[in-house]
């Protein structure tokens, strides 16, 4: 994410801080709880045991001289349920009794006589101040608020909850190579801003051709309409999108489809809403007491109050999110947020920020490891680090990939202009990798103007052929670009709706604002024809090993670009002409003869090795010796 996104949900966190206060996969590797003497059967947060008649109920929480368990089960008494402190000082339990498995109960810790938090481990809170504006449709039967019984964010805990089965336990991923992201915010791809209701897209997303959906964070964040990069829960789905249940099912029905299902983790962070914050904060920011945060960021992009991943406090709730939703909600990859952040090295700009950092690779290298494991089964462990290429070579040589930002190169070429327009950065030998499957590239992201408001609002011209302000010549530029994107070795990402060349700036309605959701567009035939070619070329890209290949060249400095991939059986070769004047092309095919082009214009035959034609504006070719499937 970029600066000033931080920036803006910085401001938020200041205007809400302390307001508010599956399958096993083999055994857990995460070391014993910092404690000594807690009764068998607890667990950080809440155990439940006697057939859900009793539990014990956990906060690790050093340093304090006294914790209260209050909730419905103790009408909220500060005395009833005193809890008890390990030897070591460090956690604080209690087990209470009497309970009915099948009810769902509040319930919050009372911190030194004064302070009220929810549970950093529960798995569903209820806020008062946001949970009014869920309605029934996206949350049927949400318990009320405790009204007039304490204040602030309340956790849940029941014992019988309703279980998910799941159908498809089969699934096997795309190999990293031939991934084809999409990524979306659950808020802003329906109207209905649900799980359910995206899961009616499937087939959609399926048509396209993309087999992995990254979800933009849905751990609990402050209010309702977010992004997401304002975490405060980290074990409770944001009950906007919908329960529990449907986000599994969600998962489930995307797997069997065939598409893998990446959540996007925000663990750089957390905001003033969170427990984890409010139990060690002076009213302005974290105090040195915290065994999680820094007093003050690191870096220059924090926003919220920075994790310390130095800390072995930090590290082994971190692990415990990462095992959680692996193991609970079949998540096949993350996609870890401002992962640079992860460091303790302090820098005020992004020069400094950016620098090879031993320590943020040990960091790195470390939970990497402890996710594989968990799951070692090609599970995606996706950075947005954008540091130094020395360092993120490291990274990548260990199985980890890097967000590979295109944006500003690629729609310099989409909107004509040539000066800036080389996006040959989309290749991994460009970064020092060893091989093209650790470079996740995009075009577009969450974080990004949109390439198609760019072409309409600032595309260039030359006499009739006109790009700014005309959307057939606009979507005919965003076809001609992804016909090259989709052609480099190496996975791709896709932001919402740009295959059908959404054209609404990301400012509309503030950087991190609700946006128009435009499933019209779908029935314009002209945005159709987009997806159209998206979906030929994903399918390309797909079915062929050669878009794989380690056999590559390229020019795309100049107006007519190319690309040309070579395997042993065959060699593709995609040219066209970013210019808005008809341009010549003169590339050496490396043998003569018939050459079928696979974007549905034919063949040519060739009577030397050289490809000699005279392209028009925005004209483009994919040619290929040997039929592609």
């Amino acid at each position: 994410m970029k600066k000033v996104i931080y920036i803006l949900l910085f401001i938020t966190a200041l205007g809400s801080a302390c307001k508010k206060s599956g399958i096993e996969k083999g055994p857990d590797p995460i070391v014993d709880p910092p404690s000594t003497n807690l009764p068998a059967g607890a667990k950080d947060g809440v155990a439940f045991i006697n057939n859900g008649t009793s539990a014990i109920v956990t906060l690790y929480a050093p340093g304090k001289k006294s914790v209260s368990l209050i909730g419905e089960f103790n009408n909220w008494s500060a005395t009833a349920d005193a809890m008890e402190k390990t030897s070591d000082g460090n956690t604080w339990w209690v087990q209470v009794n009497n309970l009915d498995p099948k009810k769902e109960y509040a319930y919050q810790f009372l911190v030194d006589g004064k302070l009220k938090v929810a549970d950093p481990y529960c798995e569903k809170v209820l806020d008062p101040a946001n949970d009014p504006y869920i309605t029934a449709t996206v949350y049927p039967n949400l318990k009320a608020y405790p009204t007039g019984k304490t204040t602030g964010i309340v956790s849940v805990m029941q014992a019988d909850q309703a279980t998910y089965t799941w159908k498809n336990t089969s699934f096997k991923r795309p190999e990293k190579n031939n991934l084809v992201i999409y990524e979306l915010l659950i808020r802003d791809f329906t109207s209905e801003h649900t799980y359910a209701s995206t899961l009616q897209k499937l087939d959609y997303l399926s048509a396209l051709g993309i087999n992995a959906i990254e979800l933009m964070p849905v751990t609990e964040f402050e209010g309702n309409l977010s992004w997401g990069y304002n975490p405060s829960f980290y074990f409770a789905p944001d009950k906007y999108y919908g329960t529990k249940v449907a986000l599994q099912n969600f998962i489930d029905e995307c797997h069997g489809k065939g598409i893998a299902v990446i959540m996007d983790m925000v663990l750089n962070h957390s905001f003033g809403q969170s427990p984890m914050v409010q139990l060690y904060f002076d009213g302005a920011k974290p105090t040195a007491e915290s065994p999680w945060f820094n007093v003050d960021p690191k870096h220059p992009f924090n926003v919220g109050y920075d994790f310390n991943h130095e800390s072995a406090a930090t590290k082994y709730f971190a692990k415990n999110v990462m095992k959680f939703w692996m193991q609970q909600y079949h998540i096949d990859g993350y996609r870890f947020d401002l992962s640079k952040g992860f460091t303790q090295t302090a820098s005020v700009d992004d020069g400094g920020f950016r620098k090879y950092d031993a320590g943020r690779i040990a960091i790195w290298k470390d939970y990497n490891n402890y996710i594989k494991s968990i799951d070692p089964n090609n599970f995606y462990v996706i950075l947005e680090h954008f540091a130094e290429e020395s360092e993120e070579q490291v990274l990548a040589s260990e199985g980890m990939m890097l967000w590979n930002n295109v944006n500003y190169n690629l729609n310099e070429a989409t909107m004509g202009w040539l000066g800036n327009s080389d996006f040959s950065w989309a290749f991994y030998g460009r970064h020092g990798f060893s091989g093209s499957e650790n470079l996740v590239t995009y075009g577009e992201s969450h974080d990004e103007e949109r390439l198609n408001f760019k072409n309409i609002s600032y595309g260039n011209a030359s006499g009739s052929y006109v790009i700014k302000n005309d959307l057939a010549t606009s979507l005919k530029r965003e076809e001609l670009a992804a016909a090259f994107l989709f052609s480099v070795p190496g996975p791709k990402m896709v932001w919402q709706f740009g295959e059908l060349g959404y054209d609404t700036s990301i400012d509309f309605n503030g950087r991190t604002g609700d946006k128009p959701i435009k499933w019209e567009y779908y029935a314009d035939p002209q945005r159709k024809a987009l997806y159209d070619a998206y979906a030929k070329f994903i399918k390309l890209k797909r079915n062929n090993a050669i878009f794989s290949t380690t056999n590559s060249t390229y020019n795309l400095a100049n107006a007519v670009k190319y690309i040309k991939l070579t395997d042993a059986g065959n060699t593709v070769v995609v040219v066209g002409n970013f210019d808005v004047v008809g341009q010549t092309a003169n590339i050496d095919f490396g043998s003569s003869g018939s050459w079928i082009d696979a974007s549905g214009n034919g063949s040519v035959t060739l009577s030397s090795n050289n490809y000699i034609a005279t392209l028009a504006p925005g004209e483009y070719h994919i040619f290929t010796k040997v039929a592609l499937k």
